[in-house]
């Protein structure tokens, strides 16, 4: 059996507002003890209603002990970066990972900002770019949940897959058969541990100054440029981005293929998918698959980098020259992105976007579509 949930598909979370969702149980006192914390326990949105926050240390139930290990471990070990922050694990008193059942981090500052998708990529390619050289952890193979259920369909790799199609309704067959049909090999298949859910888990903290966070981290062992596809899947799909944002990262080895499993990765998380659900997945569906995407300019400059040369100005003591921003922009390039690399890493020989062939204020943002509320559902092979 090919247990999906229908629900917005984020890998371990859902950006839902905690209305909409069903909240679980806090943290009790001995659990906010163990990680050195006093309460009350305050509600964070996210995490599927399971994630709260005490005197600055955030909390929510463990899935695998050896994932969370692995997790902390890992973060720790990162050197710090002037392109991303990570939230810093917390040892529960006894100097371990976990508390009867609870995990830990620290509180950091940023608020997250789905129209930011460039600026979320970059974050993201920078993250994999430190995470190049680690191997891959052996709870990958224990973990069983719907998303992970679902990568490996996308990807081909799931015993279930064929009984699976079979048991899709015709809707979703609709949708998640062009793109089966259109799966082929990639060119260059290097995996690494990867962030599988980066939009709407990077924090911009821009008038602090300080580089984004990314946080809750589901770990997933695929390309690099997959972590790309999924947030910009989800962008064009839940956050209204314009279609131009898949000819803009397509330097992205295998790009066109990384994004079809990106789709079957999100709708195959779904059981059923409603009118809703269905009419954002399938324009971008047979954008993807017609591969003639609307020209677009090259990825503004991070504003994340602005914000920070801005503050650093903030301190001079003399009054500072206003400064205007030129109307058309002569040349957009990224000087840290690459392609991704034979070894499943940022390449080292930076790849610049396209050239724009107009430049244009950028548009408004669309508001983000209301997402659909259903509960867990499984699908059984006919």
């Amino acid at each position: 059996m090919f247990a999906i949930r229908a629900n917005k598909p984020n890998s371990s979370h859902s950006n839902k507002s905690i209305s909409s969702i069903t909240r679980q149980e806090p943290p009790d006192f001995a659990v906010l003890a163990a990680f050195g914390a006093e309460g009350p326990a305050r509600p964070l949105p996210g995490g599927q209603g399971g994630t709260w926050c005490a005197d600055g240390i955030v909390l929510r139930r463990t899935g695998l002990r050896t994932e969370t290990a692995w997790r902390a471990h890992t973060l720790n070990a990162l050197p710090e970066s002037d392109e991303f922050r990570v939230a810093p694990p917390v040892r529960a008193m006894d100097g371990t990972w976990t508390a009867t059942g609870w995990e830990a981090w620290r509180l950091v500052p940023g608020t997250a900002d789905e129209r930011r998708v460039d600026d979320v990529v970059r974050v993201g390619r920078a993250f994999h770019a430190a995470l190049a050289e680690v191997p891959r952890p052996d709870f990958l193979d224990e973990r069983d949940d719907p998303w992970t259920r679902a990568d490996r369909f996308s990807w081909g790799h799931d015993t279930a897959s064929s009984a699976t199609e079979q048991a899709l309704p015709a809707r979703e067959f609709d949708l998640v058969g062009p793109l089966l049909d259109a799966r082929t090999p990639l060119s260059d298949d290097t995996c690494q541990v990867v962030h599988g859910d980066l939009l709407g888990n990077v924090l911009f903290a821009d008038a602090e100054g300080l580089p984004p966070a990314v946080i809750d981290w589901p770990p997933y062992w695929r390309p690099a440029g997959w972590a790309s596809a999924v947030a910009v899947v989800d962008a064009l799909c839940w956050y209204g981005a314009e279609p131009g944002l898949l000819d803009r990262w397509q330097n992205v080895s295998d790009w066109r293929q990384l994004l079809v499993r990106a789709l079957l990765y999100r709708i195959a998380t779904h059981e059923r998918l409603d009118r809703e659900a269905e009419s954002a997945y399938r324009p971008v569906v047979d954008l993807v698959l017609d591969g003639h995407w609307p020209n677009s300019a090259a990825p503004p400059a991070s504003t994340t980098a602005r914000a920070a040369t801005t503050a650093r100005a903030a301190t001079v003591t003399e009054p500072p020259v206003e400064t205007v921003e030129p109307a058309e922009p002569t040349e957009a390039v990224e000087g840290t992105e690459g392609t991704e690399g034979t070894e499943g890493t940022e390449g080292t020989e930076a790849v610049e976007p396209p050239e724009p062939t107009e430049s244009a204020e950028p548009t408004e943002p669309t508001e983000p579509r209301q997402l659909p509320t259903v509960g867990p559902l499984t699908v059984s092979p006919s």
